[in-house]
């Protein structure tokens, strides 16, 4: 929302403000606005993902390693375990039923979403721009 602001805004620094310079420099801080918001929460999210890992709880701190292995689980059922045992279900002549079938769409929003962030921190470590503590 805050992007369809910013170009009816800057536009309106030209009726508004003489000076180009002082025009520029407030239609870069318009500009810049929303990422440096974003960067905001995104430190914050961070704090709070620092805090959840070291508290002593499983259930506060054991959330993230369960839903990661939930989706390794479900992504090895789908693409090793179903059909293997669809093969041996056939090749032995059983009539069972239909076997269940995760929606994987879903899971691999999931998945992709902790593994990009698991991507990014190694992006970090190679460059270097990680602390260590």
């Amino acid at each position: 929302m805050l992007q369809a602001l910013i170009g009816p805004v800057t536009g309106l620094l030209d009726k508004f403000i003489p000076d180009a310079d002082e025009k520029a420099k407030l239609a870069h801080e318009i500009a810049t606005m929303s990422e440096r918001h974003a960067q905001e929460l995104a430190k914050g999210q961070i704090e709070i993902n620092k805090a959840e890992a070291a508290h002593k709880s499983m259930f506060v701190a054991g959330w993230r390693p369960f839903v990661g292995w939930t989706c390794g689980v479900a992504l090895a059922w789908h693409f090793v375990g179903q059909p293997i045992a669809v093969f041996v279900i056939t090749f032995a002549g059983v009539d069972a039923p239909p076997l269940p079938v995760f929606e994987m769409e879903s899971l691999l929003t999931v998945l992709l979403g902790m593994l990009g962030l698991g991507g990014l921190r190694t992006f970090e470590k190679t460059k270097q721009v990680a602390r260590e503590k």
